[in-house]
């Protein structure tokens, strides 16, 4: 517990700070985070780093991450990069005379787009101008406070089993409470800074980062069952590895950015 906590502590403070400072200190954080990520992501399903498949993985976290715009230049749609790199690994299945199997390759692509635009939707978030870092911060604040409320609730009350198949220790009182805090934070936004945000849209961010933040913590406990690992990886010591730490992140800003609430 006591490297659990100095880990956390110290990641946390070099994170936020990093976020603060913005620019292109930010955006090679959440690069380099998207590249270890999907290292765990193509380890865990026995894919080495060096592979075809997972060369053409890398190339799609990157052309998502990497900060185009910033460099003033154009790259396809989402959507077009996602069908030349399923086009791409297909082709593989072919060249390999099936060695790498179609679901090797749907694997790869899956990876690509969940890694890949996760940390993608960060740093659009970030760049929203004028208010890219209050945006950033109100995400991260009701996923956080979710993760708190969930676990202190869960740990005082908890007794009812969320999902036991999957995460035993999870309970439908500890997912309460993580709603409400999230909550608590969204309106907190809103009531300190009516001008940013409107508080039915600061409660509804609440709302989605704390259902969806939890669903993305049940993800990839699933995906690992499957798997039959602990931990993802091993980067943060008492924490495990990225896709650990940034489960929930990875589903609440893409989701955020598609339905529209954040003005990316």
């Amino acid at each position: 517990m006591r490297q659990r906590i100095i880990t956390g502590v110290v990641a946390g403070v070099g994170f936020i700070g990093l976020t603060v400072v913005g620019g292109w200190l930010y955006s090679s954080l959440l690069v380099l985070l998207a590249i270890i990520g999907f290292t765990e992501y193509a380890r865990m399903n026995g894919v080495a780093w060096s592979h075809p498949s997972s060369m053409l993985g890398y190339a799609g976290v990157l052309l998502f991450v990497l900060p185009w715009s910033e460099w003033g230049i154009s790259i396809p749609s989402p959507l077009t990069i996602l069908w030349i790199l399923a086009f791409l690994l297909l082709a593989i299945t072919v060249i390999t005379k099936n060695r790498t199997t179609i679901d090797g390759a749907a694997l790869m692509l899956l990876g690509a787009l969940y890694v890949g635009y996760g940390f993608a939707a960060m740093g659009e978030v970030r760049q929203i101008d004028p208010h890219g870092l209050l945006w950033t911060f109100l995400s991260f604040g009701c996923i956080w406070a979710s993760d708190i409320g969930a676990y202190f609730t869960g740990r005082a009350i908890g007794k009812t089993k969320l999902w036991p198949s999957i995460s035993p220790n999870k309970t439908i009182e500890g997912a309460l409470g993580g709603v409400l805090l999230s909550l608590i934070v969204s309106a907190a936004f809103a009531v300190i800074s009516p001008d940013f945000v409107t508080l039915p849209k600061a409660l509804l961010i609440g709302l989605i980062a704390a259902v969806a933040g939890q669903f993305g913590d049940l993800i990839q406990s699933a995906y690992k069952r499957v798997r039959d690992i602990k931990d993802t990886g091993t980067l943060l010591p008492g924490h495990g590895g990225v896709l650990d730490r940034c489960d929930s992140w990875l589903i609440v800003f893409p989701l955020l950015v598609l339905t529209e609430l954040l003005p990316v």
